[in-house]
């Protein structure tokens, strides 16, 4: 389906096709039509689906199709659950509203309070922020929500992992004037995200995107065996000086081992960028501007430094040190193959990591292929993940059906 098959302005398809965009993913698809009738949407889509432009677009429609009468605060009110995703937001918003007037402004922490004064003393149109922040500024009476009209939450389900419910509730109550709101998830599996979304949204329709084979993309995943840190090193720097790599995300488990690593690849000659937990915004800002651009290729950042990474050309992830859990394997390796294209990841594994590596093959319902490269085999053979011990209570139990049967 085509954009031009949408109730769109002229000026809003202009904006879709100098950004490259003519046909529509399943999410957009499936949203777009909903949202353009005025209904609440509850809407699960995987990351790097186009579900973005899923919400602005309709947001944008809305505001040329009712035009401001009266000055004030803002009257979409997009909430995400990281600054790094509030900007990527906010250059998509600018991108798909150019031809229009409308004012876009963007309150994230990580940046002084009081900083964002402008953009709440002139009329803004769409602020774009995340939960912490913007109930600072609702507590001290710089923002008003009573002019938002269209509610949008963004990535609903890590907001409410984060530990943001009770901002995200709060904020959502004093938005009392609303229209509308759409509530955007990756997935909508467990109570937490349709409980929230029964307090907040309005006979909703329930929309579950399943993206094409086009739209999935396709990862690769191997494993090479480490026998200790400093081979994995080794392990890692031939990686990244594959021409295969053109652009990695390398995950490690600590701030200290980072700035270890970092310092290790810089002395075999390979140029990083990092992101690291309490890192300031304005550092980040420029870790991420240099990997965006491809001034450097390679990232290396621990799970929480990485949460709102969002690069759709992203070639390999690979894990220096395994996750804590397999889902977090899951969302990690999702930064790759994105929007159709194909993705690698590979993980690097010591004897430790025997457990975690069984439980994400078991989560994944697939066995990772081992891998070599020549001169750096491993000397030690693979550690087998401990047994499960099993429980005495259920052994009963299975004895006593037995017995009856």
């Amino acid at each position: 389906m085509q954009f031009t098959e949408f109730d769109l302005d002229s000026k809003l398809i202009t904006a879709i096709g100098k950004m490259g965009f003519e046909n529509a993913t399943s999410i957009q698809q499936l949203a777009i039509p909903e949202a353009l009738t005025g209904r609440d949407i509850l809407a699960s889509a995987p990351t790097g689906t186009g579900k973005t432009a899923a919400f602005l677009i309709p947001a944008i429609q809305y505001l040329m199709d009712f035009p401001r009468r009266d000055p004030g605060f803002a009257r979409v009110l997009i909430m995400t659950p990281t600054r790094e995703l509030a900007y990527q937001i906010h250059e998509q918003c600018n991108l798909l509203a150019e031809g229009t007037n409308l004012k876009i402004g963007v309150v994230t922490g990580g940046i002084n309070y009081g900083s964002h004064k402008e953009i709440f003393e002139k009329n803004n149109d769409i602020l774009i922020a995340t939960p912490g922040r913007l109930m600072e500024y609702l507590e001290t009476e710089n923002f008003h929500a009573e002019n938002v009209e269209l509610l949008i939450l963004d990535e609903a389900d890590r907001m409410l992992d984060m530990g943001f419910r009770k901002e995200m509730l709060k904020i959502c109550e004093q938005a009392t004037n609303r229209r509308q709101c759409f509530l955007f998830s990756a997935t909508l599996e467990g109570e937490h995200v349709e409980k929230f979304a029964e307090r907040i949204l309005n006979e909703p329709i329930k929309l579950e995107a399943t993206p094409s084979r086009k739209e999935k993309g396709k990862i690769h995943q191997w494993l090479h065996l480490a026998d200790n840190y400093d081979h994995k090193v080794e392990l890692l720097a031939a990686l990244l000086n594959s021409e295969e790599v053109t652009k990695a995300v390398v995950f490690v488990k600590t701030r200290e081992r980072l700035e270890k690593l970092v310092g290790e690849l810089f002395a075999k000659g390979i140029k990083t960028t990092w992101l690291r937990g309490e890192m300031p915004q304005d550092k980040r800002m420029t870790a991420m501007a240099s990997f965006h651009s491809g001034k450097t290729n390679i990232l290396v950042a621990t799970d929480v430094a990485a949460r709102g990474i969002d690069v759709n050309d992203i070639s390999h992830v690979i894990n220096f040190d395994m996750p804590r859990t397999a889902d977090i394997y899951v969302h990690r390796i999702g930064r790759t193959g994105r929007a159709g294209k194909k993705g690698t990841a590979v993980s690097l594994i010591e004897a430790h990591d025997a457990e975690i590596l069984g439980k994400v093959e078991r989560y994944t319902d697939q066995k990772l292929k081992r891998r070599v490269i020549e001169g750096l085999e491993p000397k030690h053979k693979e550690a087998k993940a401990p047994k499960k011990k099993k429980d005495p209570a259920k052994i009963k139990a299975k004895k006593k059906a037995k017995k009856k049967k």
